[in-house]
């Protein structure tokens, strides 16, 4: 075992904030090299890390999602560069990718995502306990580690030539389903699940479901959901947004637009399920998905597991599909005897931009309506003023933060129990990193303030200083701006609201 990564496990830290989360099972994908030692697990996509017999302590990443043959990439010469990569970057993220960009990409990347506090907590942690500092240039370390690579000394298992081999059909491997697994495998020694086949169908949420099978495992039962979408729908959405190959990243949205694109897609609906077993209920666990659309051309964005799915349960290949496989634990010790089961479908609520307005002192009102309820609200402002925060509470000496913002607090009448929030529109300014000397990774000490930061890591939409405001009270922060605030903030009203009735269904 590698010196650094065993003392990594003796001092505790926990690695999973960067995107590396460790784990002790045996979890493998059709991708993953034979002689893998996995010690780490990114949480999406089945992106895992590991070091691979035959290549001394090498960290490499498996990335199942990747397009052929860029599924596996060397990240380090040992895990100690590993963890100075991360001090470098303040999450896996930038690493995993950095096959695919160039040196501007990489770095407008890092700029775009400076580490959140948590991630500050942990790298500081790992710079301290294991006295490692930032690797100096980790564009150009990882770049030329790749390309001095030689790709065909890694071995696979058969499995993989018969998932990426271009001269033979693709084929769909046997579904197998585990209850700590997903599409693209599954964890542990445990073995498949039994299949239970229900045939059932049912309308709900404006969508056509299917559920073709549920599977008995060892600790629970995995249930298949299967949402149609009609390919129109799918094109108006596409031709709403102009999303195509090279319009579909976050990257080219507002926040607002985002928000509102996730909102309008017909192959994404957030939902809670639960099941009622023989009298009993079961919540979920832990679940995954995958989509299939028909407008996009086959094998550049569609993945193979949402084919293979639709193939194996004979859906409808000329309607968009998205699949949700959720895990149910047994409410007792051992499997009972299946006499009932039925389903409940609750839409989980979704954050729904409102109006937009300004206000401009105290005493100063807007009127909007509920886009559900159609109560009509009116929002008082009660205080307005500038505010500034102290670089010393961001707890970073590797980015500067902006600082300046509108603090307002204001009331809202009638008094009421649905949830409604007021956002700044403008997403602020972005934090600004800082060269650092070789020989420093020290944070700036933390003051005693309590404040709360909450947002994306490009900048918070709200802030909440000191203890709780007055009853009938709310508080909202613009965004953090370098330099004082000047001029009206446009805000806007945002409600969480659920669309769909709860439903309920029989499924044995």
């Amino acid at each position: 075992m590698d010196k650094i990564f065993q003392k990594l496990l003796q001092a505790g830290i926990d690695l999973s904030s960067v995107g590396v989360e460790c784990r002790k099972d045996s979890q493998t994908y059709f991708c993953t090299p034979k002689g893998a030692s996995v010690f780490g697990w990114n949480g999406v996509d089945g992106i895992h890390f590991c070091f691979v017999r035959g290549f001394g302590g090498m960290v490499f990443v498996v990335s199942p999602v990747n397009p052929f043959p860029n599924y596996v990439h060397p990240l380090a010469e040992n895990f100690t560069d590993f963890l100075r990569l991360l001090l470098a970057c303040g999450d896996v993220a930038a690493l995993e990718q950095a096959w695919m960009w160039d040196k501007a990409q990489f770095e407008a990347f890092l700029q775009d995502n400076p580490p959140t506090w948590e991630q500050q907590e942990t790298l500081v942690l790992v710079s301290e306990k294991l006295k490692l500092t930032p690797m100096e240039q980790p564009w150009a370390y990882i770049k030329n580690l790749q390309a001095s690579f030689d790709y065909s000394k890694i071995k696979y298992i058969e499995e993989y030539d018969d998932v990426v081999n271009p001269d033979t059909e693709l084929t769909s491997p046997e579904l197998k389903v585990y209850f700590d697994g997903g599409f693209w495998g599954h964890s542990g020694k445990d073995r498949a699940g039994i299949e239970i086949r229900l045939d059932q169908q049912f309308e709900w949420a404006g969508h056509h479901w299917i559920i073709p099978a549920a599977y008995s495992c060892g600790k629970g039962l995995v249930v298949d959901f299967c949402m149609r979408t009609p390919v129109e729908d799918i094109r108006k959405y596409m031709e709403k947004w102009n999303l195509s190959l090279d319009n579909d990243s976050c990257v080219n949205f507002t926040k607002e637009q985002q928000l509102q694109i996730d909102l309008d897609n017909p192959l994404c609906i957030d939902f809670i399920p639960r099941l009622d077993l023989n009298g009993k209920t079961m919540q979920t666990s832990h679940g995954c998905s995958v989509t299939f659309n028909p407008c996009w051309p086959d094998g550049i964005i569609n993945e193979s597991e949402a084919k293979w799915a639709v193939d194996h349960y004979g859906l409808d290949a000329s309607f968009g599909w998205m699949i949700f496989r959720a895990a149910f634990p047994w409410a007792g010790k051992r499997c009972p005897q299946i006499k009932s089961l039925s389903l409940t479908m609750e839409q989980r609520p979704c954050r729904v931009p409102g109006p937009h307005f300004q206000v401009h002192a105290p005493g100063d009102r807007f009127t909007f309506s509920h886009p559900v309820s159609g109560t009509v609200y009116t929002l008082t402002v009660q205080n307005m003023e500038p505010q500034t925060l102290s670089q010393s509470n961001f707890g970073s000496n590797r980015y500067f933060y902006p600082t300046n913002f509108i603090a307002m607090d204001y009331t809202l009448s009638p008094e009421t129990e649905e949830d409604i929030s007021v956002s700044d529109c403008c997403d602020g300014d972005k934090p600004i990193k800082i060269a650092l000397r070789e020989d420093s990774f020290t944070p700036k000490a933390q003051n005693d303030a309590c404040v709360g930061i909450i947002g994306g890591a490009d900048g918070p939409t709200a802030i909440m200083v000191g203890g709780k405001s007055q009853e009938g009270l709310h508080m909202v922060c613009s965004s953090l701006h370098f330099e004082p605030v000047k001029g009206d903030i446009e805000w806007s009203a945002m409600f969480n609201i659920k669309y769909f009735d709860e439903a309920m269904f029989t499924l044995v």
